[in-house]
């Protein structure tokens, strides 16, 4: 009973795959300013049950992005965070009335397909004009997909701000996202308990990520490794469209 309240019945192979996951996409997320959150989606829709892919996924970025926040609070554009937070809020409530409804088939092609255009496209214009409306699209999108990571940093890069004051604010309303999300699924049922010591696990790991990326941001060949992040995300993607599919069919 131990082992299985540590590994939430994944088995220590598996749980050990997604807390290192956890790090080498905190590790990416540092690096590069994003990525790791889309890339941290995809491996576990492939080892998580789908009812607690988002969630976890959930739990795991607000601690991921609770720490950057706090290191980098002072550097924050906090003009945006109202109208962001209300527009989440709204995000969060719509998507949440819809989310809990998807078949477990349906939930892998949409994060594939969602991997597919995180990669592919630029997020819609409207996202960079409006924090209220970048806050309500992406927290509807969470709620389904997860890794809106992207589209909040398009609203943030608009603003023209400096690197600093970038991972400050975009870490700041990732935070805000990801506990409305979290204090949502919670209202919707999901059952947090089973999974919280993995969950801690995957925090901490983070953490180290994290840390690690700091010390070797400055040795890595940024394109090249964006292009190997990319090519990795297409595949995950395709597994789980592939995956997904294949169970729609034999319904």
């Amino acid at each position: 009973m131990g082992d299985l309240v540590l590994h939430a019945g994944l088995g220590w192979t598996v749980a050990g795959l997604v807390v290192a996951a956890s790090f080498v996409t905190s590790f990416i997320t540092v690096a590069f300013g994003i990525g790791g959150g889309a890339a941290l989606l995809a491996i576990l829709a492939s080892l998580l049950p789908p009812a607690a892919l988002i969630p976890v996924h959930g739990i795991v970025q607000l601690g991921s992005n609770t720490g950057r926040a706090a290191l980098m609070f002072p550097h924050r554009d906090q003009t945006v965070l109202i109208p962001f937070t209300l527009g989440s809020a709204v995000g969060v409530a719509l998507g949440g009335s819809v989310a809990v409804q998807l078949p477990a088939d349906m939930l892998q092609i949409g994060v594939g397909l969602f991997i597919l255009w995180s990669v592919a496209a630029n997020p819609p214009g409207f996202i960079r004009r409006s924090a209220a409306l970048a806050g309500a699209f992406s927290s509807f999108l969470t709620m389904f997909f997860g890794g809106t990571g992207p589209f909040v940093a398009a609203y943030v890069k608009s603003m023209g701000v400096g690197r600093m004051t970038y991972v400050a604010t975009h870490s700041l309303l990732m935070t805000i996202q990801h506990l409305l999300k979290v204090v949502a699924f919670g209202f919707l049922g999901f059952a947090y308990g089973p999974w919280v010591p993995l969950m801690a696990a995957m925090v901490a790991s983070g953490f180290l990520g994290t840390l690690a990326g700091r010390h070797v941001l400055m040795r890595i060949d940024e394109q090249k490794f964006k292009y190997a992040l990319n090519t990795m995300l297409v595949l995950l993607a395709l597994r789980l469209i592939w995956a997904g599919g294949t169970e729609l069919i034999a319904r």
